[in-house]
C-alpha cells in the first residue's frame, strides 16, 4: 500500500531475458505477411492494383478482404472494425490487406509496391470538428454526482477556461506478431502477441 510496484514481467524485459515471438525457432518453408496500408484518412476503397506486388521476388499471394472465409468484422468491444477495409478507409495506416512472401523485406517491400485506388472524402481531423459534426468513436459516457448547477452558482469564485491535452495511445511492450503452424487435423498451432488470447482462439475457430 502506498508503494509503487513493478509490473510481473519487466525484470525479465530489462533484463533482456523475456521470450517473444521473434525468438522463436522458425520452422522450414515459413512464410511472412505484412500489411498494405492506406495512405489516406478518409475514402472510398474502389479497388486495389497488386499486379506490381505480385510480380516481385518471392512474393507468394496477396490477400484482400474477399478473401476472409467468415465473418469480416472483427473488434474486442464494438465488433465495428473489419480486419481489411472493404468499400471506406477509415484512417491513414488502415490494414487493406496482406502481402505474403518469402522473408519479412520481400513482403514489405511488395506490400509498399501495391497501388490503392482510393477517392478520398472529408476527413475529420481535430476534436472540434468531431464534436461539431457529431462524429463519436464511441457513444457519450456522462458521470454525475450531486447537483454541479446549484455548487456553481453559490461558489463564492469561479474559473472557466478551455483544456486541451494530447491524448496517447499506449505503446506495446512487443510489436503485433502472431506466427501460426498447421497440425494435424485441420489444427493451427498459434502464437499471438495479444492480450485477448481466448478472442483469437474464438475467431480463428
Amino acid at each position: 500500500m502506498g508503494q509503487s510496484h513493478p509490473h510481473e514481467s519487466a525484470y525479465a524485459q530489462v533484463a533482456g531475458a523475456a521470450h517473444y515471438i521473434d525468438d522463436l525457432p522458425e520452422v522450414k518453408g515459413t512464410l511472412y505477411a505484412a500489411p498494405i496500408l492506406s495512405p489516406v484518412a478518409h475514402g472510398r476503397l474502389n479497388g486495389l492494383d497488386t499486379a506490381p506486388a505480385l510480380a516481385m521476388p518471392g512474393v507468394r499471394a496477396v490477400v484482400l478482404a474477399q478473401d476472409i472465409p467468415g465473418d469480416p468484422v472483427l473488434a474486442a468491444f464494438a465488433h465495428d472494425e473489419p480486419i481489411f477495409a472493404q468499400d471506406t478507409v477509415h484512417h491513414v495506416g488502415q490494414v487493406l490487406g496482406l502481402v505474403v512472401a518469402t522473408s519479412v523485406m520481400e513482403a514489405r517491400r511488395a506490400a509498399r509496391a501495391v497501388r490503392p485506388d482510393i477517392t478520398p472524402l472529408p476527413a475529420i481531423l481535430t476534436i472540434d470538428a468531431a464534436l461539431q459534426a457529431q462524429s463519436q468513436v464511441l457513444p457519450p459516457v456522462v458521470v454525475r454526482r450531486g447537483m454541479p448547477e446549484a455548487a456553481l452558482q453559490a461558489a463564492p469564485h469561479r474559473l472557466s477556461g478551455q483544456l486541451e491535452v494530447g491524448g496517447q495511445e499506449h505503446f506495446y511492450l512487443e510489436g503485433q506478431i502472431a506466427y501460426a503452424l498447421p497440425l494435424e487435423q485441420g489444427q493451427w498451432w498459434i502464437h499471438s502477441s495479444t492480450q485477448h488470447p481466448g478472442e483469437v482462439q474464438h475467431w480463428v475457430a
